[in-house]
């Protein structure tokens, strides 16, 4: 099954560049304000790599990618980044707070044979939008390299592997130390000991691999690889991969809000009335805070698909089905019975197509929504007049990750949020070494 690929990461050497001087979040998550912030925080900053720069004198020969080609070479001759010594795994360890609770999420980067889906081998659970995938594509051609692992999740109730890379680092202090702009501590050790290498390969061999975080990166690499080897170019068929436990105590996944803009002629009374054929629609006592609006919502969502609603005035209600048998009224029959228990496949069929006319297209290129992962920027949207309304959702469930990708099938895009992400900038991987 999943065929793990030990690499020579490229790390920043740390006697030359401060390490949290030089990391970054993942790339899809940076604006153009960020984007700047991190090329003035230091000249060696991956984002020049990852996320360069675009200028309107730009060309088949001067761009993003050229110049990002160009910096991984300087950079490498200069010394400020250097390839390690032996094929290695990387143990990736994140400590955050949690509403106040200290957790540590562990795993591990590794090269991760990228192949096609249909081999059953790397599991998605999201659909992709097409435009991400040339962008990523464009840059693997130009640099020969991947700069930010993804990160996938894999089944090992003895923690087998955990315990193997526990044993291999043993007392060592971490080889690289970070702490990212959300306050997440971030540690990496390079392991490198055979025999904890073979365990994991062996272990992973007969495990599938299913994709959290990084659905287009993953699509990226199968067709660069496809593309490398019709050149007759080998060894260019896998990509960096943080591999987590789905038993990992410290496994989180938050939920993704929906904001809706653009609607003409929205009539939130008459909207909220409409609903009530499908849903029982209840409204908070006047007062109610945005974080007890999220706390009632949690707690009712543990007893079934629940959904909240703010349209301004510092109003909330909550929706509920008004009887399991509204889930009949989705027809979608491409998909299975527990697809469409989905939370998401919920709203967005009985509630965003049914009621407001968006579909899968203005989903997709977002004409009428902006997904949102923090609960108070969403409500922002709507008290600044930007947008008209929020529809707050619960986080998706682990396990509803893990079947709807092992029944062969995908939830909506921005389903669900693992947290924290993965940073970049720890490590990475070059083809051409």
């Amino acid at each position: 099954m999943a065929t793990i690929i030990p690499f020579r990461g490229i790390r920043y050497d740390t006697g030359r560049v401060d390490i949290n001087d030089v990391t970054t979040p993942p790339y899809d998550v940076i604006d153009a304000s960020g984007q700047e912030y991190f090329y003035q925080k230091n000249p060696y900053n991956i984002i020049r790599l990852e996320l360069g720069k675009k200028f309107p004198e730009d060309s088949d020969d001067d761009n993003r990618y050229t110049r990002a080609a160009k910096y991984l070479e300087e950079w490498l001759e200069s010394g400020v980044l250097k390839n390690d010594d032996k094929p290695s795994v990387y143990l990736y360890e994140q400590e955050f707070d949690v509403k106040g609770e200290k957790k540590i999420r562990s795993g591990f980067i590794t090269g991760v044979q990228a192949n096609d889906y249909s081999k059953g081998e790397v599991l998605p659970h999201e659909e992709t939008l097409p435009k991400h995938k040339a962008d990523r594509l464009n840059l693997m051609k130009a640099t020969l390299a991947n700069f930010s692992p993804i990160f996938g999740l894999y089944a090992d109730k003895e923690h087998v592997i955990e315990n193997a890379l526990e044993t291999a680092r043993a007392n060592r202090r971490p080889d690289a130390e970070a702490t990212d702009s959300q306050g997440v501590i971030n540690r990496l050790w390079v392991i490198s000991d055979e025999k904890a290498l073979e365990l994991i390969k062996e272990k992973l061999s007969g495990e599938k691999i299913f994709i959290a975080d990084g659905h287009h990166r993953y699509e990226t690499a199968v067709n660069f690889g496809r593309e490398m080897a019709a050149q007759g170019k080998q060894g260019y068929d896998y990509l960096m991969v943080c591999l987590v436990n789905l038993y990992n105590k410290g496994l989180v996944v938050f939920p993704t809000h929906r904001v809706v803009k653009n609607i003409k002629s929205l009539d939130i009374a008459k909207l909220l009335n409409e609903m009530g054929t499908d849903f029982s629609v209840a409204e908070l006592p006047s007062g109610t805070s945005l974080n007890e609006f999220i706390e009632k919502l949690e707690n009712i969502g543990m007893g079934g698909p629940a959904f909240g609603i703010y349209a301004g005035s510092n109003d909330f209600y909550i929706l509920t089905l008004t009887s399991p048998d509204k889930l009949d009224l989705i027809t979608d029959n491409e998909h299975s019975s527990r697809w469409k228990q989905l939370d998401v496949a919920i709203l967005h069929s009985l509630i965003l197509e049914k009621y407001l006319g968006i579909g899968s297209k203005q989903r997709a290129d977002e004409s009428n929504l902006i997904y949102v992962r923090d609960e108070d920027a969403a409500k922002e949207f709507v008290d600044s007049g930007e947008a008209q309304l929020v529809f707050y959702m619960n986080a998706t469930k682990v396990e509803e990750v893990t079947d709807i990708a092992t029944g062969g099938e995908k939830m909506p895009q921005k389903s669900t949020f693992f947290y924290p992400k993965v940073i970049t900038g720890m490590v990475m991987n070059n083809y051409k070494k």
